[in-house]
């Protein structure tokens, strides 16, 4: 008897392990989706040897080899494998439909007057454009909207090119800024390391990033209007090493996301470019020994206790920070604590408008300042 009761148990537990086990596996598997940028119809900016759609997609499907081959628990989703045109919001959409982890979108940069002396990387992540040059870029990427039949319908009548048309994101409140700028981070840290010049971590108003669900960047290799660059970026060499400081940079991000078990470190990275020059820090330690009218001050800044109020969040640092490091640029700011990790703040307010007079008067110095919201001492996500 107990042997017919055993034999009969065993198909269960092996029916039960036939659907358990795929589950587990589908539940452990980090999904990633990686987006060449233009394609068919669509070049994209426009060099003197190639376009911007052929480098991206080159560059896009060497990342995701690497990827696939350094981790069996990745699964590597593409928006396009191919020289064709997909639409701006399929894009996201493809994101959206697989619950991606991640979503990495590749670009080359241009600009329309063919500056020789303008090159480097940068990576962007959502959000208002601080400067006018990330609000041209952002323009030229989301303009490829206008080769689709009811584009102003399926945006609900955004204009690329009106720079009115870009102030809803003034007002957006996106929960994977930390995670994306982490990312962006670590993928300006490997071109680095690459030798390419590191224009930054950057913020501008992409359609492409508003739409996804996900942590998620928009990478721009380098400039096709620089002949250097373009020969560079057109050269297999060149596309292997930029595919691999891309990898490298996604293992970084990754193995966090293990060890947070889906939890990103938050860390908001302050933007390094080319400028962070020698002369520029000097600048930056005059700065710190002003005081009186030329120091800037918090036009408000009074503890308001049990409420929510507004504060702009300017850098972070692993270590805390004196009062008068040229970090702060001068600046008297307050700063609370994330784990290992020192946010410094600057202004606080229970009016939004008025924190955004601060944010926009400290930008010219901290490009990437944010709004956050506080209670207590806390930052409410």
């Amino acid at each position: 008897m107990n042997r017919l009761r055993f034999l009969f148990v065993i198909p269960i537990i092996c029916v039960l392990c036939g659907i358990a086990l795929p589950l587990l596996a589908k539940g452990d598997t980090f999904i990633v989706v990686i987006d060449a940028g233009h394609g068919g119809k669509d070049p994209g900016a426009k060099g003197v040897k190639t376009n911007e759609k052929t480098i991206n997609l080159a560059v896009a499907l060497k990342l995701g080899n690497l990827i696939s081959a350094g981790h069996d628990d990745v699964q590597v989703i593409y928006t396009r494998k191919t020289d064709k045109f997909v639409e701006l919001s399929e894009r996201a959409n493809i994101a959206n439909r697989n619950k991606a982890d991640l979503f990495i979108s590749i670009h080359t940069n241009s600009l329309k007057k063919k500056n020789a002396s303008v090159k480097g990387a940068e990576t962007y992540t959502l959000g208002l454009a601080k400067t006018q040059e990330n609000l041209e870029v952002a323009m030229l990427e989301n303009s490829v909207i206008l080769l689709e039949d009811d584009y102003r319908q399926r945006y609900e009548g955004f204009d690329p090119n009106s720079s009115e048309s870009y102030i809803i994101f003034e007002f957006m409140q996106n929960k994977h800024v930390e995670q994306s700028v982490s990312f962006a981070s670590e993928i300006q840290k490997e071109f680095v390391a690459a030798r390419r010049v590191n224009r930054g971590v950057r913020q501008a108003g992409f359609l492409v990033l508003k739409a996804t669900s996900m942590p998620s960047v928009l990478i721009e290799l380098g400039f096709i209007s620089n002949h250097e660059e373009e020969r560079y970026m057109h050269s297999t060499e060149g596309q292997n090493k930029l595919a691999k400081a891309i990898y490298s940079a996604f293992s970084r991000y990754k193995r966090n996301y293990v060890r947070k078990q889906g939890g990103i470190t938050n860390t908001q990275i302050t933007e390094k470019t080319n400028e962070d020059t020698p002369t520029l820090r000097k600048k930056e330690q005059q700065n710190a020994k002003k005081t009186g009218t030329e120091t800037p001050r918090p036009e408000a800044n009074e503890k308001i206790s049990g409420k929510v109020v507004y504060k702009v969040q300017i850098l972070t640092s692993d270590r805390r920070l004196p009062a008068h490091s040229p970090k702060l640029k001068g600046y008297k700011a307050d700063f609370y604590q994330e784990g290992k990790t020192y946010k410094y703040t600057y202004g606080e307010s229970s009016d939004f408008k008025e924190i955004q007079k601060i944010q926009k008067k400290i930008s010219k110095d901290f490009r990437d300042a944010f709004i956050i919201r506080m209670k207590d001492g806390k930052r409410l996500k």
